[in-house]
């Protein structure tokens, strides 16, 4: 399996090698269409060999990528493995293949049709109308231009945060696809901050982290697609870099490795109006980080947990045993 572009946020120049070798050592390529929206109306996975491709309808075609999903779409496969698309015990399938095909008492086709994979033959009737109906108005031109402005909001935040943040993968030309990873593995040496670290802190600036530590570890993952405008864009972009700032300020010596205001983030509004604070930084620095978080304030609804103990320490909701004793 592939993806393209590749998870890394670059366009894999030698995909069509890559498919071409797969095919000589007689495999199948199944492309992930994940990125997609980086490709709508400006290139197809047939025509770099990929032999099945699975389209998500979630980012790229309007539905909501959050919670996992929904993940649901269509797949389309190259003619030699029409035979082996899934049946239906119960709607007739059949018109998916010519009446030659299915008369041809050579044909695969009955003999290789697998049973049902799905009890919806099209899928969900609640999330496609959805797609369809931003398709039918976005347009061939409008898709295109979709496809074209997540490339450039994902180059513009890269080269914004460039001097401050090193890109971990670029194409030949120095650009990214739609997405760019921050490689942010350096400043647990230079400061003793890490990846949640900062995650936590762009929550005090009102923004929900971008993926953490995936597909590097101690990166993020930037992926900004077409629904962002230039003043959001900028808005990230400065926060990030203001971010720097106050890690600068603890390689510089000028603030505590372990007390400081990414440690601490996020800030909730009961810490900041508590009698007690105990932090060598100020209320303002803490909540108030720049001047639009003062207009439109997010406040976290807790501080800081530790995200894996609930992984690694599993905890029963059951009753305890003697409950069910008679």
């Amino acid at each position: 399996m592939v993806t393209y572009p590749s998870t890394h946020g670059v366009f894999e120049e030698a995909i069509e090698e890559i498919c071409a070798i797969v095919h000589q050592h007689g495999g199948q390529v199944y492309m992930d269409g994940a990125n997609m929206n980086a490709q709508v109306g400006l290139c197809r996975p047939a025509d770099f060999g990929a032999d099945v491709c699975h389209l998500n309808l979630h980012k790229t075609f309007c539905i909501p990528h959050g919670g996992g999903g929904p993940g649901v779409g269509p797949i389309g496969v190259m003619p030699h493995l029409k035979p082996f698309l899934p049946g239906h015990t119960v709607v007739d399938l059949e018109e998916t293949y010519s009446e030659s095909e299915i008369q041809n008492p050579k044909s695969k086709i009955q003999h290789s049709r697998i049973g049902a994979v799905a009890s919806a033959p099209w899928g969900s009737s609640s999330i496609l109308p959805i797609s369809w109906m931003y398709i039918a108005l976005m347009g061939a031109a409008g898709l295109t231009r979709a496809t074209q402005v997540a490339i450039l909001n994902a180059n513009y935040i890269a080269k914004r945060l460039e001097n401050d943040y090193p890109i971990l993968y670029k194409g030949k030309n120095g650009l990214v696809a739609h997405e760019c990873i921050l490689d942010l593995r350096q400043f647990k040496k230079t400061a003793g901050i890490e990846v949640d670290d900062i995650a936590k802190r762009l929550i005090d600036y009102g923004f929900h982290p971008p993926t953490v530590s995936w597909p590097v570890a101690g990166t993020v993952m930037v992926e900004p697609t077409e629904s962002e405008s230039k003043q959001e864009l900028d808005r990230f972009c400065d926060a990030m870099i203001a971010i720097r700032a106050e890690i600068r300020e603890i390689e510089q010596g000028q603030a505590d490795r372990q007390n400081n205001l990414l440690k601490n983030a996020p800030h909730t509004a009961e810490i900041l109006i508590s009698d007690e604070w105990n932090r060598p930084y100020s209320r303002q620095r803490a909540a108030y980080p720049t001047p639009w978080t003062r207009e439109n304030k997010f406040w976290a609804a807790t501080g800081r947990i530790d995200n894996a103990y609930g992984d690694r320490n599993l905890i029963c909701a059951c009753l305890p045993m003697e409950a069910y004793a008679e």
